[in-house]
This record gives structure tokens, sequence and C-alpha cells, in this order.
């Protein structure tokens, strides 16, 4: 069976086509290229240049590649943004999947796994994150994610799809220093640029209720997300009512400022951090249980925050040589 991969050229969806050759799927990738690079691919991986907003174009690659399981992985994905153009992120995430199902059912895809975030939780106070945390998203762009979740499980029960969301956490690294992440978004790189800069990195707020008082968060690398789509992928093909909703994360928590000394270390960069105000809406602790995806699938996480600094920053100096970009 062959998988399309929505957004398979961007940072995360190159990540899970690479994956998901290496493990022996057929895969062919839509993506609009908005973000994406077709360079990102492997060798001999089709790329179909469209929107997950074109029906017509939907229709013609999951006929002509006789597509049977669908990875939805494209999305708009900043939450700043998101809240300066709510129309924009809920036109692209949620009329944008709804029109990727619609094309799904009617070309009898049986298996779709969906690219979601642990932005749907909010603000949680608990230690650990389950899948039983209420949600309480904190922009349109974590609203966008659980009604995509809600699509994607209301159609998975209504057209016998096995269906999967995958609730992604603070995502960093890279395979290889060519994969690594472009945006500047998340801290590690934003790290990166600061320091490549000269200038120090900021730590916003040094007093919460955490050991060294500032945010906890739980990293984890991109490789390891890639393998748990191919993980949730084989439960899919081998349950057809599989209906999941997992965290990817590792359940352990890195705080801020434990980050910044790691990425300082790796860089080779001595600036000391910067203590500015808090942002708004910064949770002390966000940290995910990992208890269910082991338990579902198998899964776990292999490679730890040394090994995702070390490789981000790989990538990182390949895209950026001139030391003050």
């Amino acid at each position: 069976m062959t998988w399309m991969i929505t957004g398979g050229a961007g940072y995360i969806g190159s990540h899970v086509v690479k994956a998901l050759v290496e493990s022996g799927e057929q895969v062919v990738v839509l993506d609009d290229l908005s973000t994406g690079d077709p360079a990102r691919l492997p060798a001999g991986v089709p790329l179909e240049q469209g929107s997950v907003l074109d029906r017509a174009a939907l229709d013609s690659v999951l006929s002509r590649y006789e597509v049977r399981g669908i990875v939805h992985i494209a999305a708009k994905k900043q939450v700043g943004e998101s809240v300066e153009r709510p129309l924009h992120y809920y036109r692209e995430n949620v009329v944008g999947l709804q029109t990727v199902l619609e094309a799904a059912v009617d070309a009898g895809v049986s298996r779709f796994l969906f690219s979601s975030s642990a932005a749907v939780y909010g603000m949680p106070d608990v230690d650990l994150v389950t899948e039983r945390t209420p949600c309480d998203p904190m922009s349109p762009y974590g609203e966008t994610k659980l009604t995509g979740e809600w699509m994607v499980g209301a159609v998975g029960r209504a057209h016998g799809m096995a269906t999967a969301s995958l609730r992604y956490f603070n995502v960093a690294g890279a395979a290889s220093a060519e994969l690594g992440d472009p945006g500047i978004f998340n801290l590690v790189p934003m790290v990166f640029q600061r320091l490549a800069q000269g200038k120090a990195p900021l730590i916003f707020g040094d007093d919460y209720p955490t050991p060294d008082g500032t945010c906890v968060r739980d990293y984890i690398h991109i490789e390891d997300v890639a393998s748990a789509h191919v993980a949730a992928a084989r439960r899919l093909t081998a349950d057809p009512s599989a209906s999941l909703k997992l965290n990817i994360g590792t359940g352990e928590g890195v705080s801020v400022a434990e980050m910044i000394d790691l990425i300082r270390e790796v860089s080779g960069h001595d600036l000391a951090p910067e203590i500015v105000p808090r942002r708004a809406g910064d949770p002390a602790r966000v940290v995910a249980s990992a208890e269910l995806i082991t338990k579902e699938l198998g899964w776990s996480a292999q490679y730890d925050v040394r090994q995702m600094v070390t490789s981000a920053w790989a990538g990182w100096q390949l895209r950026h040589p001139d030391p003050q970009a």
C-alpha cells in the first residue's frame, strides 16, 4: 500500500518520510512548498505540489498512487501568528483537514494518522500530562489541532477508518545536518540565533515554582517523533479498529536554564543568559507522560537531549555559515 504524506517536504514531514521509506513503506508527498523544500526528500520519493485545500489535486494523487493511508502533517504552526490571523489558521488547519478527510473517505482510504500537538492541553497544572488531562488550548493554533482530533476521530468512527492523533511536545534536532529545522520559532534555534549574533540568550522569567525557577518542558528528538509515526502506521495497518490519541514525549523535564547551558556548551558560545520578564501564558511545567504510547505501540524515545542539541547545532551551522547570521 502507499501512504500519502501531506507536508512531507517540511522539517517534521521530511523526517517522517525518511523513516517510513527506511521501514519499507511506499510513500508519496503532497506539499504546497510554502515552507517545504524538495531537496529534503529521499531520492525516488514522488513529490506532488499542491494544497490540502485543493480537492481536485487530492483526488488526483489519491487515485494515481492508489493511496490507502494518509499521514496528515501539513499545517500552519506558529502560535503567535495564529493569534494575529485566526481565520487563516482555521482555514489552513481545519478546512484543509476537512478537505483531506472528505477526499480520503471518497477514495476508500482506511488509515489516517494526524499530526497534533501538546498545544491542545494549554496550561495543565499537573506533574505529567497524560492523554486524559483535560484539553484547554490557549491559542487558535491549539484550537485548530484539537478540532482536528475531533474531526479525525468522528470520521474514523463513521467510516470504519483506523485513526491516530499524535500529540507532539517540544520537537528539535535533526537526522542529518541537511534536515535541520529551518525555522526560528522554538527555544533551541532561537538560542542558536542569539548566540551566533553575539547576543545573550533570553530567559523569560526565573521565578516559576520549579527547581531553578525557569520553565520546564519535555524536549523530544525529531528522529524519535519520526519513529513514533512508523510505529503508529504499523498499528493502523494491523488494527482496522484503532482509534488512538497519544503523546509523543520522553516523560522527562528539562528547564529552560538547563537547556540554554547545554546549548552554550555544545555550540562553544559562553554568553550568559539574560533574565527578562515572564511572557504571558507560559505554564511553569509541561512534561508528557509517555506510558500510553509505550503500551499501545511499544514505542519509547531513544535519543537524549544532548544528542538532540548536537544534531540541531550541526544543522544550524550548515544553514548559517556566517557566524553573525
